[in-house]
């Protein structure tokens, strides 16, 4: 499966991306107040890039559980000054908003991918991100922000469903579409455990084989399961980012890239067959 962010061509079919987490918040979860100083967030960009990220994804809002809403002004000052020192970043950039005023400011200050957690579905403003993502010919994506009725399995394929007829009824090539069962949104921390267990089932959807990103890099739901705080996360963040992708994910997005993309670098060469003497990796 090729998929194109920017002018790169990714062979998910090969290699699985990693996306890097950089919130220029004061209050994320897990990195809140690290990186909302301009050069704190350039130098940590230069190290996310050096230990193997393949895409930055930037966050000026948080949307942890019970986090404080913020406008799409605020929204996008955060990201101005950010966006204008990656002006040149060497791999492409991902902005994690789900407002189409944000997306929009930042499609035309070089972003290439837009990370939406409402999944083009945010109630607000109908078919206001698909048109922006449209205009912009942009890559999308759409993470499930439901909660479960009956099977999460069956529910998440019903979201995505309706994310791709949005995206048809403004013209938005379903190619552009990466789908997130969104681990930790509006889910029991039973049913983050049973999404998990059963990834491969997400892959095709009516017939259609779409990429899949996990986003589950140090949440809750490890906490649940281990009880362990948020800065000892991250080897069971590996953990799963190693099953994910022998269930068929292609991006996992987390915060500590040089452990994990280790990981995901062993995994590729046994479950995809990846020669470790690929030079461009």
């Amino acid at each position: 499966m090729i998929f194109q962010i920017r002018n790169k061509k990714f062979d998910l079919n090969k290699k699985t991306l990693i996306m890097a987490i950089l919130n220029v918040t004061p209050d994320s979860f897990s990195d809140g107040g690290s990186f909302n100083k301009i050069d704190k967030a350039i130098n940590h960009v230069e190290k996310l890039i050096e230990s193997g990220a393949d895409i930055i994804d930037i966050g000026a809002e948080s949307t942890r559980p019970g986090a404080i809403s913020i406008s799409a002004e605020e929204e996008i000052a955060r990201l101005d000054l950010i966006l204008k020192a990656l002006k040149n970043c060497p791999v492409p950039i991902s902005v994690d908003t789900y407002k189409s005023k944000t997306a929009e400011f930042a499609l035309n200050n070089g972003v290439d991918l837009i990370n939406d957690i409402h999944g083009l579905q945010n109630e607000i403003e109908p078919l206001a991100m698909a048109k922006v993502a449209k205009k912009f010919n942009a890559p999308v994506v759409s993470m499930h922000n439901q909660k479960i009725s009956i099977d999460v399995i069956d529910d998440i394929k019903k979201f995505f469903r309706r994310t791709l007829k949005i995206a048809d009824e403004v013209g938005l090539s379903r190619k552009k579409i990466i789908f997130d069962p969104g681990i930790g949104f509006n889910k029991t921390q039973d049913q983050n455990l049973e999404i998990l267990r059963r990834l491969e089932e997400l892959k095709i959807i009516d017939g259609v084989e779409y990429p899949l990103l996990l986003g589950v890099s140090r949440k809750s739901v490890i906490n649940y399961a281990l009880k362990l705080p948020i800065d000892q996360r991250d080897e069971a963040t590996g953990a799963i980012c190693v099953l994910a992708i022998s269930k068929g994910v292609n991006i996992v997005r987390v915060h500590n890239v040089e452990m994990i993309n280790k990981m995901c670098k062993m995994t590729d060469v046994l479950i995809k067959c990846r020669s470790i003497t690929d030079k461009n990796q």
